[in-house]
C-alpha cells in the first residue's frame, strides 16, 4: 500500500493531500490508502505504519520512517545533503539519523546545495557518502579531491561506487527538489535534474539495489498551479510502483 504523510507546515500538508488526490485519479492508488497525521515527530514514529510506499511534504518524515523500518543503508536523492547538525529538521534529518545508529551507513545522489552558509554549521560526514549532481570538489589531507558525480561520472559510476558503500539492500528516500526550478513541486531551492534524467536515475537504483521501501519528499501545494510537477510525481511514483 502507499503511506500519504501530510506533515509540517500548511502548504506542505496541502500539498500531500493534493498527490494523494491526483494519484486517486490517475488510478494509481485505491481508496483506501493510509493518511497519518500527527503533530510531533515522536508521536508520528508511533503512528506511522509498516509500509512499501510513503509520500510526505516534510523531509523529516523520512526520520521516523527510518526509526520504524531501520534499514542498514539509505539511498536520498535530494539537491541537499540534509547533513546539517545544529537541531533536528528537514536540513538535519541524514545526519540525526546516522549519528543515532538508525541506519548504519547513507548515499546522497545529486546535491548541488552542500555546503551551509553560516560559520557555526557543522556537517554531519561520517558513514556517508555524497554524489553531487555537478563537478564538485573537496579539501583533504592529500589536497584538493573531485567527487564522483553526475555530470563528470555518468549514472552508473555513480551507483556502481553507492552499492559497493551501501550493500545492495536500501531504504530509498527521493526529495523532489533535485528537479530543476520549472518544476515547482517543493517550496525552497531545487536542484539540476530534468526529469528525464531522474528517471533515468530511478531505473539505475532500481537495478543496482533491492529496495525494501521508499518515500517521495517535499511536495508542496505549489503542485496544484504546475503542469511539469503534476507529471513529475506521476511518472517518479509509477518508476517506482511495482
Amino acid at each position: 500500500m502507499v503511506t500519504f504523510v501530510p506533515f509540517g507546515e500548511k502548504p506542505n500538508r496541502e500539498g500531500v493531500e493534493y498527490a494523494r488526490k491526483l494519484l486517486l485519479k490517475e488510478g494509481l492508488i485505491g481508496e483506501k490508502a493510509n493518511v497519518v497525521e500527527a503533530r510531533s515527530i515522536e508521536s508520528l514514529v508511533n503512528k506511522i505504519p509498516l509500509d512499501r510506499c510513503y509520500i510526505t511534504g516534510e523531509h523529516l518524515v523520512s526520520y521516523a520512517i527510518a526509526r520504524k523500518l531501520k534499514p542498514s543503508s539509505i539511498l536520498s536523492v535530494d539537491a541537499h545533503t540534509d547533513l546539517l547538525h545544529d537541531y533536528l529538521d528537514h536540513g538535519s534529518w541524514l545526519a540525526y539519523t546516522l549519528e543515532k545508529g538508525i541506519a548504519n551507513r547513507a548515499a546522497v545522489v545529486g546535491a548541488v546545495l552542500m555546503i551551509p552558509t553560516t560559520s557555526k554549521t557543522k556537517l554531519w560526514t561520517r558513514r556517508v557518502r555524497v554524489y553531487p549532481a555537478l563537478p564538485r570538489t573537496r579539501k583533504t589531507s592529500r589536497g584538493w579531491k573531485t567527487y564522483i558525480n553526475l555530470t563528470n561520472h555518468g549514472v552508473d559510476e555513480v551507483l556502481d561506487d553507492a552499492a559497493k558503500y551501501l550493500g545492495r539492500e536500501i531504504y530509498l528516500t527521493i526529495d523532489l527538489d533535485v528537479l530543476r526550478p520549472e518544476y515547482k513541486i517543493a517550496r525552497f531551492q531545487h536542484g539540476e535534474l530534468t526529469l528525464k534524467e531522474l528517471l533515468e536515475l530511478i531505473d539505475g537504483i532500481r537495478e543496482h539495489f533491492n529496495i525494501i521501501a521508499f518515500d517521495i519528499a517535499e511536495i508542496s501545494d505549489r503542485i496544484r498551479r504546475s503542469k511539469l510537477g503534476k507529471k513529475a510525481l506521476i511518472e517518479v511514483f509509477s518508476a517506482l510502483r511495482w
